[in-house]
């Protein structure tokens, strides 16, 4: 009786746990976006002040939208990053941020703090996050200059890797 408890135990856990070895090999944060490729989720969001960005009015240049929080400390990390970029390509790249499950205020205080590096809009439904698929906070969408998404970025951006795709999309090379 004993061993037949065993067997039955075995067969039974045995594959639940290749299942499960498996699966912890996939971080699924780092699942490929279906969006890449293919033409950007459309939006119309209002920033802090009321101002409407729509995101079709920004063709005819890249487009880098980053959606992050101020209760994301990798956001806060990657703010300085983002700044940067903001500097190095303006004129060349919009750069857009879309607020992530925040509270207007909190985000008022941020960016008066520690300076801006693009228009961060109101998603206060969540509806463009959703659109995107994001699962988190920070994660960066890099759109070419016809509105194509060619990169998403989860976690913090690597200002190397942000400097080659955006000169490259700058420069016509790198699109889809």
């Amino acid at each position: 009786m004993n061993r037949t408890v065993l067997i039955v135990g075995a067969v039974l856990v045995v594959p639940l746990l290749l299942f499960l070895a498996i699966g912890f090999r996939f971080d699924p944060r780092r699942i490929d976006s279906p969006l890449i490729g293919r033409p950007a989720p459309a939006f119309t969001l209002a920033d802090l002040d009321g101002n409407v960005v729509n995101l079709e009015a920004l063709r005819g240049r890249p487009v880098l939208i980053n959606f992050w929080a101020t209760w994301c400390q990798p956001c806060v990390v990657e703010h300085p990053i983002l700044q940067a970029a903001a500097r190095r390509w303006e004129g060349r790249v919009h750069f857009v941020g879309v607020v992530y499950q925040d509270d207007p205020s909190l985000i008022h205080r941020f960016v008066e703090s520690r300076g801006a590096w693009g228009p961060s809009l109101l998603d206060p439904a969540g509806r463009v996050a959703i659109a995107y698929g994001v699962y988190g906070a920070p994660e960066t969408f890099i759109l070419d200059r016809d509105g194509v998404v060619v990169e998403k970025v989860v976690s913090v951006l690597d200002p190397r890797s942000l400097a080659a795709r955006l000169d490259a999309l700058v420069d016509g090379s790198g699109g889809s």
